[in-house]
């Protein structure tokens, strides 16, 4: 267990500091921040924040990895799929989701303004927030398929395209004063389950969208 002695412990409390001060700092000025005001904001020096990051990119990527892994935990992490219909579980997803980028519009802002930066800049974070989410998404829906021996070819261009429409819709609800959070998950849901139920019925799988999966996969055993 890593004590407070551990120099990899302590190096990983100082990035997770310097993460939750860029947090703070897009949050509250936009997403246009200074690697300055995000080491003044973590109470510390612009040098201490490079002898814990290599480059403006690196603390970008951190960023970005906080912000993936917590649309993960409220989204998909310690839930039953099988338990739920996917139509439902799909809602589930997305508000967590929803409620990740309304509490931090601004990271999200500057995590979509970062994708359209030239590869070469040093600005653009190595991890792209979409691809994380998409990868995760997709290895929940490969074991899900594998279970019933169905064919799974293409479920990561599935993925990527229902996770790629999700980030598109976003951007449109942060300009959008008037749509609320459940209005959002509503249309963002229809919207998703749409594009996997016609991956599926490509696929020949009648997955029933109001049906618990496991009764699904059950019938489609049997």
């Amino acid at each position: 267990m890593p004590t407070s002695r551990d120099p990899e412990a302590r190096r990983s409390r100082a990035r997770d500091e310097f993460v939750d001060a860029a947090y703070r700092v897009i949050d509250s000025a936009g997403p246009n921040p200074s690697m300055n005001d995000i080491a003044r904001e973590a109470g510390a020096t612009k040098p201490r924040l490079y002898r814990q990051f290599a480059d403006k990119a690196d603390l970008y990527s951190a960023v970005a990895q906080r912000m993936a892994d917590e649309v993960y935990t409220l989204a998909v992490s310690d839930f039953n799929f099988l338990l739920d219909a996917p139509v439902s579980a799909l809602r589930h997803a997305i508000t967590g989701y929803a409620d990740v980028v309304g509490r931090h519009p601004n990271v999200f802002r500057f995590l979509a303004q970062s994708r359209t930066t030239p590869e070469d800049s040093a600005a653009a974070p190595p991890l792209d927030i979409g691809r994380d989410i998409a990868t995760r998404f997709s290895t929940v829906a490969e074991t899900i398929l594998k279970s019933v021996d169905a064919d799974t070819a293409g479920i990561d261009y599935a993925c990527r395209a229902a996770v790629g429409a999700v980030l598109a819709a976003t951007d449109l609800w942060l300009d959008d004063q008037q749509l609320e959070a459940a209005e959002f998950v509503d249309q963002l849901s229809a919207l998703v389950w749409g594009l996997l139920d016609a991956f599926l019925r490509r696929k020949e799988i009648d997955l029933d969208g109001d049906e618990p999966i496991f009764m699904t996969l059950a019938r489609l055993k049997g």
